[in-house]
């Protein structure tokens, strides 16, 4: 197995966005310290659920930090961005860290972040395809051209060249089956369980070209305390304050309704699929969700206490009390 963090830069009530980013990359040290394999970092525009707005450049300061300890997007948000623009970021990240840069890419969603920077509703509803073929370009290649419905351009020289694959988060089947048609692994969520993961990594290989495992990647909370009834009862107390404002702070671009959650529902929907609880507890929930998916990477979710030092110990006693035991 390989287990890393997975860190949303939660803007918790009363702690401000240059503290959250500052903490972020604290984790990131103590995950390396805790012998995580690799930390993920999220990127979000305009709210609160996540104060981080380019998930590259955090990356780029925690590579800075850290000597080991691999760190990837989770994810950069492919429709507000040129593709070629996000691959010679990912190229710099990755000369420079020896190869410890991973590149993490979403569709999104059809948010006011579209209408900010430019790309339209379009590049959200009929170009992720052609966006994520030209960065696969970008990262694959000595020069790259274009000559789509969104990007057209003469040869040019890519500098410097990589030869990375980019992974895709995935949560309709139309974004899983672009992922499985080009060979590259898939980035599942925390908003599933199990049963779903399954579901979509079987559909995946019987559309993929290639028969080898790309290594797919699923996030889950990942939270340990000394009873599983005590972890349970500290993420309900403190994972509502979070998501009630975060969640609204996805605002449509065009007049759709604004999706809506049961947070309550939401919080105990992930402390019951999710390891949540005593370190028993996170060992025989990653080794069911492993037996039942296939899944050997997983990234967790470490920040729902929403108290930085109370995250610091939930990482160091998940390096200590859970991941010998999934080695």
């Amino acid at each position: 197995m390989r287990i890393g963090v997975f860190l949303v830069a939660a803007g918790f009530p009363g702690r401000s966005p240059g503290e959250v980013l500052r903490d972020t990359v604290e984790a990131v040290t103590v995950a390396e310290e805790a012998g995580f394999d690799d930390a993920w970092i999220a990127e979000h525009h305009f709210m609160s659920y996540g104060v981080c707005p380019s998930a590259v450049t955090l990356a780029g300061v925690a590579l800075g930090r850290t000597d080991r300890i691999g760190v990837g997007t989770a994810v950069s948000v492919l429709s507000t961005r040129h593709p070629v623009d996000l691959a010679e970021q990912a190229a710099i990240l990755d000369r420079v860290s020896g190869g410890r840069f991973t590149l993490g890419v979403g569709r999104g969603g059809p948010w006011v972040d579209l209408e900010v920077f430019g790309t339209g509703l379009e590049r959200f509803e009929r170009g992720f395809a052609e966006s994520l073929d030209l960065l696969c370009a970008a990262l694959g290649g000595d020069s790259v051209a274009a000559d789509g419905e969104f990007f057209r351009f003469r040869e040019v020289p890519v500098v410097p060249a990589v030869r990375m694959r980019p992974v895709v988060a995935c949560t309709s089947p139309g974004t899983a089956a672009l992922a499985a048609g080009r060979g590259l692994p898939m980035l599942l969520g925390m908003h599933v369980g199990d049963e779903e993961k399954a579901a979509m990594i079987g559909a995946y290989r019987d559309r993929s070209p290639v028969d080898e495992d790309p290594g797919h990647i699923a996030a889950a909370v990942g939270y340990v305390a000394d009873s599983t009834a005590q972890a349970v009862r500290e993420l309900r107390a403190s994972m509502p304050r979070w998501l009630g404002p975060g969640l609204a702070g996805y605002v449509p671009v065009d007049g759709r309704p604004r999706p809506q959650r049961d947070i309550a529902g939401y919080v105990d929907f992930l402390c019951t699929t999710h390891p949540v609880g005593s370190a028993d507890h996170c060992v025989a929930s990653i080794e069911r969700t492993a037996a039942a998916t296939g899944l050997r990477h997983l990234i967790l979710m470490v920040e729902g206490a929403g108290d930085h030092t109370r995250t610091l110990e939930n990482i160091r006693r998940l390096g200590a009390e859970v991941l010998p035991r999934l080695r």
